[in-house]
């Protein structure tokens, strides 16, 4: 499967989204897109700030700007995360905890860089024994 033809308009999307990055401090630009099903995209980068904690990733920005349109898991058709890096770039802990919640466990999670090297993966491989809210019933 040549991923980058397969999902073409998602990474498309996400590229885009990579040079709207704001990253000052890390120099470490990263995008991403959330494709719904009624094919509508919706974009984020990651903007940082001195106060590191207060950053939020590109694929928080995507999900949350996702669902402040009314949108929700059942929704999404597949995610898209890109860097300009040599090496992919998966999520950090505190985005997969995320994605856990607002991501269904199969949908399809692209990951790519410039370099052409591209995996799909989905949120249960990647965050596997995840905390959710079966743990507080």
């Amino acid at each position: 499967m040549d991923i980058f033809k397969e999902y073409k308009d998602i990474l498309d999307h996400a590229f885009s989204a990579m040079e709207n990055a704001y990253a000052p401090y890390s120099n470490y630009h990263v995008g991403a897109c959330v494709k719904t099903k009624d094919g509508k995209y919706h974009i984020g980068a990651n903007v940082e700030n001195a106060s590191y904690g207060l950053s939020n990733c590109a694929e928080r920005s995507a999900l949350f700007a996702t669902y402040s349109q009314g949108y929700r898991k059942e929704d999404i058709e597949s995610m898209a995360l890109v860097t300009g890096e040599n090496t992919l770039g998966t999520p950090c802990g505190a985005c997969r905890q995320v994605m856990v919640e607002l991501l269904n466990g199969d949908t399809p999670v692209v990951i790519a860089n410039r370099q052409n090297k591209a995996m799909v993966t989905n949120i249960t491989e990647l965050l596997p024994f995840s905390f959710t809210d079966d743990n507080l019933k």
